[in-house]
Parts: C-alpha cells; sequence; structure tokens
C-alpha cells in the first residue's frame, strides 16, 4: 500500500490507496437502473448509473467519466475514491451516454473520418446536456440513500468540463468540486465557481488557459499541471503498465482525496 504524510490535520488514512492494478481490473461497484432522472436524449426505461463505496456512506461523489466511458481505469479511480479515505463516499457514475460512448479508437482524431465523427459525437452529447441534470440528480442520490447529506463532482475531460459548468450555476448542488485534464478550459468559468475546486490539468492542456482558469478563481483551490503525462491519464486514456503513468495515476488520486477529505 502506498502512503504519503498526513497533511493539514488529515489523518494519513486519506493519503493510503490500494494497490494500483495494471491491467484486468475487477471493478467493486454494480450498475444499477436510474429511472428517477432522465435528460435530453433518455427514454422511458432511465438511465443506469454504476454505484461504488459504502452502504452507509454520509458523503457522495458523482464522477462524469470522459467521452469513452466505463474504461476500467475510471472505475479503478472510482473505488479508489470510495475505499481510500478514512471519509466513507458513495461514487455514482452516470451512464449520459446509455451505453454508447465514443469508441476510443477514434483518438486521437487524426484523420478527416475520425475528425468527423468525434464532431458528430459531441454535437450529440454537449457538456452542458449532462451539466444541466446534476441538480436533479443529486437530488435524486439524497431522496434514494437518505445517508448521504452531501456531495462533490469530479470530472474528466469532457466531463470536466460539464462538472465547471454546473458547479458554476446558482443551482450548484455540489460542495466541492474536480476536474481532471478537463477540455475546453475557460477562465470566463472560474468567477462563477462557489465552492472549493481542484484542477489537474495535463501537458495537453493549454498552459496559458489553465493559468488563467486558476487566476480567477476566487474559493479555496488546487491548480496542479502534471506536465509529462497526456490528455486522460486519470481516466481511460491511462496506460498504467507505464511506470511513470501509474505513479501519476496514483499521485493524482491521491491529490484528489486530500481535497475532498479538507473541503467536502
Amino acid at each position: 500500500m502506498s502512503a504519503m504524510p498526513a497533511t493539514s490535520g488529515h489523518s494519513a488514512a486519506c493519503c493510503n490507496l490500494p494497490p494500483i492494478v495494471t491491467k484486468g481490473y475487477q471493478a467493486k461497484g454494480k450498475y444499477e437502473e436510474q429511472e428517477a432522472v432522465c435528460w435530453s436524449g433518455c427514454d422511458a426505461d432511465g438511465v443506469g448509473k454504476d454505484v461504488t463505496g459504502p452502504a452507509d456512506a454520509t458523503k457522495a461523489i458523482v464522477v462524469i467519466y470522459d467521452i469513452f466511458g466505463y474504461f476500467e481505469q475510471t472505475l479503478q479511480g472510482a473505488d479508489i475514491l470510495a475505499h481510500s479515505d478514512e471519509q466513507k463516499y458513495k461514487v455514482y457514475i452516470p451512464d449520459f451516454f446509455k451505453g454508447d460512448p465514443c469508441p476510443i479508437e477514434w483518438y486521437p482524431p487524426d484523420n478527416e473520418q475520425k475528425q468527423k465523427d468525434l464532431g458528430a459525437f459531441f454535437e450529440k452529447n454537449p457538456p452542458n446536456g449532462a451539466a444541466s441534470v446534476l441538480p436533479s440528480y443529486v437530488q435524486a442520490i439524497k431522496t434514494q440513500t437518505p445517508s448521504v447529506k452531501s456531495a462533490g463532482v469530479l470530472g474528466y475531460c469532457w466531463g470536466g468540463k460539464a462538472a465547471i459548468l454546473a458547479t458554476k450555476e446558482s443551482s450548484n448542488p455540489f460542495a466541492a468540486a474536480a476536474a481532471a485534464h478537463p477540455a475546453m478550459v475557460d477562465a470566463a468559468d472560474a468567477p462563477g465557481i462557489k465552492v472549493p475546486f481542484i484542477l489537474l490539468a495535463s501537458g495537453d492542456e493549454p498552459a496559458d488557459d489553465v493559468k488563467k482558469f486558476g487566476d480567477a478563481l476566487t474559493v479555496p483551490k488546487h491548480v496542479e499541471t502534471f506536465a509529462d503525462q497526456i490528455h486522460g491519464w486519470m481516466a481511460a486514456r491511462s496506460n498504467l503498465s507505464d511506470d511513470r503513468v501509474k505513479a501519476e495515476y496514483e499521485r493524482g488520486y491521491k491529490t484528489l482525496l486530500t481535497f475532498f477529505g479538507k473541503h467536502l
């Protein structure tokens, strides 16, 4: 088990992670049907979600996956958040794409067809569509699981933008928020955010955009760039067989746990 000294009054337990599995990770969560919340494009059958974490948790984290959906690296990250900290978290990953995520083979978009396909995918699945339903989604969580009293959010890439958009609205349901290698970083979004916010950027996000966003935040914050990591290293595009990627994946989740432990 990896550990680092406790800081800011936290116990060391908040920074203790289970061993990272490089390939073939078996997720601890379960997939459930969610019928209480519906967003643009969903049908009467409702939308599924992956759920992990202790049943008696009083705090939740809503994870918004990247465009590639339920990859094992993303599910392992959710389990790390749910099962590593002394503070118990129930972690929810709503299936915004209803089983039809973007094929990872389309990335990087290095030819005209991939670019066309990605453009159509983003047009069908804009991040503001996901952001708009998060208040009702969190309310449904609290109704269905009365032990949950507060919630945070973590978004990756496309989901990072959705998390930012949801958090800056007056209807924001989250007590703390995080974005890992978010897409479309825009400093104009930052002043509206009124809860503690953490942004972990990769070396692929424009450095000026990340700095401007961080400078424009007026809340408790942590903004850090993992300069030698690619866009997606905390989620679906993480090559955990690479020792350096694995180490920075682990460090990223330790950083998130410490932040949520302090602010959520």
